[in-house]
């Protein structure tokens, strides 16, 4: 018997869905039933273009693909500003809903697009691909090893890349109508992922930003950074994020035993294989001419790129609760939650002039 596909309608014909959409058709639980755009043209060139299958249809509309039948979940990658209607428009209309980060422009945005998911019983995940390849496991694996790990002290995480061509002037993430949150939504948002992530999302008491962000003439952040502190056992984490610095993905994560490193954490640099280093025991050789032993590179191995491996767990967890077998996991928002929580506090920091923003959830 061949397997149920969940049927996914996109949202919009951003970048960002040629490489989702490409995942869509990889995973073997999936397949796109739809397309809409504000224009039909743009529709039917983008499924074109992307070899959606024939049997996709297309919308000149957003509304169109909401009111699908054949639609059982929606990926939405509109500009941010744009999250918390058709988001919550789509979860009225039992959509479940995969949505790209950053997922809002706050907290308060974000509540009230979770409230819907969970009023309607519909899955509700944010599209930060590398939480999804078998590479995270493994580090998390390190991470957790008192033996070789020991307990966490610091961590440290920067995603940067220059804006080219007409990007600083023209793309929507330095437009303040259409992502206001610039780089701190764009590229922070996955470090700040990161740094949770490594501390098991335990959200740190206080967020203090770094002083002097740069901004474009719209006022929209190309460039900032911030110190996390929990306020116990000397834990600290640190960020930095820019559309102005040479492409950087970077975790280096401290620990009393050990430590590791990983250099392409939010895309990796060969799709098939996510290494990282990590070592563990570290002392100095003698005449302290280098240290021993020295650090490990681990390659983990995948049959399918991470955002496919995304879209596949987000079916699954659909495939689920269309059977009736499950309920929506609730670990996804909660995480999207808090991640939201601690960029909200950044804003509020710099806003504040630098000073410690506490961190509530």
């Amino acid at each position: 018997m061949e397997k149920t596909r969940i049927r996914f309608g996109i949202l919009g014909c951003a970048e960002i869905a040629r490489k989702v959409s490409r995942a869509m058709l990889l995973s073997p639980n999936t397949t796109i039933s739809a397309v809409g755009s504000r224009s039909l043209e743009k529709a039917t060139a983008f499924a074109s273009d992307n070899h959606f299958p024939a049997s996709t249809k297309v919308y000149g509309s957003y509304d169109g693909v909401l009111d699908d039948p054949d639609v059982d979940a929606v990926y939405v990658p509109l500009p941010t500003s744009l999250h918390l209607r058709w988001a919550v428009l789509a979860a009225e209309k039992k959509k479940h809903v995969l949505l790209e980060k950053p997922v809002a422009l706050n907290v308060g945005e974000l509540d009230a697009i979770l409230a819907a998911c969970e009023s309607s019983g519909v899955q509700f995940m944010d599209a930060t691909m590398w939480m999804h390849h078998p590479r995270t496991l493994s580090m998390k694996q390190f991470l957790s090893d008192e033996q070789r790990f020991g307990q966490l002290k610091s961590v440290h995480s920067t995603f940067t890349y220059v804006g080219e061509g007409d990007f600083l002037k023209n793309d929507i993430r330095v437009n303040p109508n259409l992502d206001s949150l610039g780089a701190l939504g764009d590229t922070g948002w996955y470090s700040i992922r990161a740094i949770l992530w490594a501390h098991d999302y335990e959200l740190p008491k206080t967020v203090t930003a770094f002083p002097d962000p740069e901004y474009n003439e719209s006022g929209v952040i190309l460039t900032c950074g911030a110190t996390l502190n929990w306020n116990k056992d000397g834990k600290v984490a640190t960020f930095y994020c820019s559309f102005l610095s040479n492409l950087c993905m970077d975790i280096i994560a401290l620990g009393t035993k050990g430590n590791f490193r990983v250099h392409d954490f939010v895309i990796p640099f060969n799709e098939k294989v996510g290494p990282f280093y990590a070592v563990a025991n570290s002392r100095w050789a003698e005449l302290s001419l280098g240290c021993i032993p020295e650090p490990s590179e681990f390659k983990i191995g995948t049959d399918l790129p991470q955002e496919a491996l995304m879209v596949h767990e987000f079916a699954r967890l659909v495939e689920g609760i269309r059977g009736g077998e499950a309920k929506p996991e609730k670990k996804w928002p909660v995480i999207s939650r808090k991640t939201q929580v601690v960029v909200d506090a950044v804003v509020a920091s710099i806003k504040k002039g630098f000073v410690p923003v506490e961190v509530v959830y």
